[in-house]
């Protein structure tokens, strides 16, 4: 399998810290929406940097769980409770990621949301991976 191919319409200015379309041939991985919990399911801290990483660890963690790797994500959808800390942590949220995904940035989308399902929680993160096809 061939890695994730960007997709950008001729034309457009390219994004900055996402894509606008990537296809990828290979399996399917639905990655459930992933808090900043550890691995007893507690929460790391109360901050929302810790969490976003951990939330991101965790997604990628699924995905070598499954044997893949950051770079197998086409997609993830990025919900939090309060859009204006997300941009304010703009230079750290670039860090953290760096630091967990590399320079992969597959299309993304971002949602503000009233709440969470777990109390505490400020960020969740679902992923969409295509990972190589070891039936063929």
């Amino acid at each position: 399998m061939s890695p994730p191919r960007i997709v950008q319409p001729d034309g457009w200015k390219r994004p900055r810290g996402y894509s606008n379309g990537m296809a990828a041939r290979g399996q399917l991985l639905a990655v459930a929406g992933m808090i900043g919990w550890d691995a007893q399911e507690r929460l790391v801290s109360a901050e929302f940097l810790p969490q976003f990483e951990q939330a991101l660890r965790n997604v990628v963690a699924v995905v070598e769980a499954a044997g893949g790797s950051a770079q197998d994500l086409v997609s993830l959808t990025i919900y939090v409770t309060d859009k204006r800390r997300y941009i304010a942590a703009g230079a750290e949220l670039g860090r953290i990621y760096r630091e967990v995904m590399g320079k992969h940035f597959p299309t993304m989308a971002l949602l503000q949301v009233a709440d969470l399902l777990e109390d505490g929680a400020q960020v969740e993160i679902q992923g969409l991976a295509v990972l190589p096809d070891h039936d063929s």
